[in-house]
């Protein structure tokens, strides 16, 4: 069964979306697509928490998870990009979603 994994990052006050979504976009994306695929969506929030981006990532089970992300820490490009846009997170979470059986994300 195929899992979602929702991402949320709480930008500092010194950081926008605009900002944080510039950086990656320029730095971030390729590798990260590289590793764990194109993303199903990236956002920026508009009500409720402001100041946060939230991206959905879909991976066939929980162990195709874990090694594509085991993939994407060891890849040196990336850590380069973590050292840049890591002093432009406050706060990060994430969760793993179970697609429901109508569900078109399945």
């Amino acid at each position: 069964m195929a899992i979602i994994e929702e991402r949320c990052y709480v930008l500092t006050t010194s950081a926008t979306p605009a900002d944080y979504l510039k950086l990656y976009q320029e730095e971030g994306l390729n590798v990260q697509s590289e590793a764990l695929g194109a993303p199903l969506g990236y956002f920026a929030t508009e009500t409720g928490e402001l100041n946060a981006v939230v991206s959905l990532w879909r991976y066939e089970s929980f162990e195709d998870r874990q090694a594509r992300r085991a993939k994407l820490a060891g890849s040196p490009a990336w850590q380069a990009y973590l050292a840049k846009v890591r002093p432009m997170i406050s706060t990060m979470s994430n969760r793993l979603l179970a697609p429901a059986a109508f569900s078109s994300l399945r």
